[in-house]
Formats: C-alpha cells, structure tokens, sequence
C-alpha cells in the first residue's frame, strides 16, 4: 500500500525551526539535517507500522544523527506527521498539541 504523507503545519514549522537553527550553527548543516529528515519520512512512508508508539496511536521515529524525532499518525491510506521535536524535550510539549486537537 501507498501512503500519503501529510506535514501538519505546526510539524512543518518545526522542521523549519532546526534547519534555520543547525544552519546558524554552520552553513551547510541545517541542508544535512533536512536530509536526515527526509529520510527519515521515506522510511515511515516503506514501513509506516515499523517505528514504536509512544502514546495512544501515535508512533516516534528518530532521526539518524540529529537529537530529533517525528511524532506521527497512521490513518488509513495516510500518514499524519504531527510533530518534529528534539528528544531531550517534555514530551508533554507535544501530547498537548495532539489533545487540543480532537479528531486526529
């Protein structure tokens, strides 16, 4: 099967966030971390049911070599990214954002 990948917009904010982050640190870097994200997405898209669940339905996957992870949904033909957070923190940060939004 298929699935579409769905960026949420605050999860795609996120990601936005750490490029503009790493790449302040040194050019060329944030470039590698969204390649790490991108692989990471093509990863969930081969085996969606793969990575862990963390919390009710949604599953983690860890980015290679960034402290990052993306926090997602799999919803019939669709994949649901909920968030891009860096693993040291809470991980209420992101469970909030998932129970204010009922219906996901």
């Amino acid at each position: 099967m298929t699935y579409q990948i769905i960026v949420r917009p605050e999860a795609a904010r996120e990601i936005q966030d750490a490029f503009d982050w790493y790449e302040e640190k040194s050019e060329g870097l944030g470039l590698e971390f969204l390649r790490a994200a991108d692989a990471c997405l093509a990863g969930i898209k081969r085996s969606p049911l793969a990575s862990p669940i963390v919390h009710e339905q949604i599953r983690r996957a860890l980015l290679r070599r960034f402290p990052y992870a993306l926090f997602y949904l799999v919803q019939a033909e669709s994949i649901i990214v909920l968030a891009c957070f860096h693993v040291k923190r809470h991980p209420v940060d992101w469970m909030r954002r998932i129970q204010a939004k009922p219906g996901l």
